[in-house]
């Protein structure tokens, strides 16, 4: 364990900055909100009067790159995300990125204007900048990875509900959020809502965030973090928490269970068609396919239709659902977002205005990317839907 760090007060620090000293190094950890004006003002204040060996960020280089170069749309690759069957993560991170913003347009300041009011003030005096934060998809996977089914839906569904929330929000209003009693009792409220979920967006964040800023060449360092990972980051800098690195930095494979659970599914149904088949006659055994089929692929179709997809998408989600339903390997959603993106591939445009376009209701049916999401969502519920009635069947005709 490595010596504990000692946080100095000072008249001189903004109540957002708190000096710590650490093994004869002074770390300025300056606590900011993503979208607030003042926060941008502060990191830029900090990081001219202390001029540090180094500037440290929470942000990794994908994250850099969007904000430095407002080309986040060029950095998306629609056809490796559908091959490696990332939708639905993009998608929370898109939700959370439109939500940001939405919050960023009342205030008129951009979202993470402060991490990049901070890279251009150690650009500007020619210090080093250090990125210091978990690659983006990696945390969003694991995040995905290890929430239950059934928490998932409830982040949609509170994602969803902010999105569209209409209320405004003000500088005084997010210096409260800074508040550490308060910031603490949201964490601790996020912990017991969706502890799967803080562990990985803000525990396993402050210890990696921690270990890059000890790891950061420098005696004086300035680290700009968001202020939810203040405390979080004072407890994990008295810890040498190195081992856990490698661990917090992959994506974890799904569960054995998981996976065998996969495949209950496809064998329970195979199976009992071929009892029916052997029992009750092909005859018999044809027609409960044949239910299987329509009850899979008409509310696939309807899903596709609802999402206003093109005629092909339609056909292929009647096509593809009674047989994904029958695979682990892949979902009738990924069929049919990859058809509609083929079909009728997003335009630069939308790309760029996709996070606007995701607050109102018309956007989502008006911009092609975010068509492509309602064509994966759809078509997998009714897909979804048409399983339990098609296997519900199937099933009942046993005895």
């Amino acid at each position: 364990m490595s010596q504990p760090p000692a946080t100095a007060a000072s008249a001189d620090l903004h109540p957002d900055v708190s000096l710590i000293q650490l093994s004869g190094r002074e770390i300025y950890l300056v606590g900011t909100a993503h979208v607030s004006r003042e926060s941008a003002e502060l990191v830029g204040r900090i990081i001219a009067e202390q001029l540090p060996d180094a500037v440290c960020l929470e942000l990794d280089e994908k994250r850099y790159d969007s904000l430095a170069h407002r080309k986040s749309w060029e950095l998306l690759d629609l056809k490796e995300i559908l091959r490696r069957r990332q939708l639905a993560t993009l998608l929370i991170n898109l939700l959370l990125a439109s939500y940001q913003k939405k919050l960023g347009d009342k205030l008129g300041v951009r979202p993470g204007s402060e991490l990049l009011a901070a890279a251009q003030k150690a650009e500007e005096l020619k210090i080093p900048v250090a990125l210091c934060d978990r690659d983006v998809r990696i945390t969003m996977r694991r995040a995905w990875r290890a929430t239950p089914w059934h928490r998932k839906l409830m982040l949609l569904a509170t994602l969803l509900a902010g999105m569209f929330d209409r209320s405004e929000i003000s500088e005084e209003s997010l210096r409260e959020l800074r508040n550490t009693d308060l910031l603490s009792e949201l964490l601790a409220q996020l912990g017991r809502e969706l502890p799967e979920l803080k562990q990985v967006l803000i525990d396993e964040r402050d210890t990696f965030l921690a270990e890059r800023i000890k790891q950061t060449p420098g005696t004086k360092l300035v680290a700009v973090v968001g202020a939810g990972h203040v405390a979080g980051i004072k407890t994990a800098l008295q810890d040498d928490r190195r081992q856990q690195m490698a661990a917090i930095s992959q994506i974890p494979p799904a569960s054995a269970a998981w996976k065998i659970m996969a495949w209950v599914v496809p064998v329970v149904i195979l199976g009992s068609l071929a009892y029916i088949a052997i029992s009750k006659g092909m005859t018999v055994a044809g027609q409960n396919l044949l239910y299987w089929i329509l009850a899979n692929g008409i509310p696939a179709s309807l899903g596709a239709a609802l999402a206003l997809a093109h005629p092909l998408t339609i056909a292929g989600a009647f096509v593809a659902a009674p047989i994904t339903s029958l695979t682990p390997v892949i979902g009738a959603g990924y069929v049919t977002a990859f058809l509609q993106a083929m079909l009728r591939p997003p335009l630069v445009m939308e790309f760029e205005r996709v996070l606007d376009d995701m607050n109102s209701l018309g956007g989502w049916w008006r911009n092609r990317l975010l068509r492509v999401f309602l064509a994966f969502i759809l078509p997998a519920l009714g897909s979804m839907l048409g399983t339990w009635i098609g296997g519900y069947e199937i099933i009942s005709n046993l005895f």
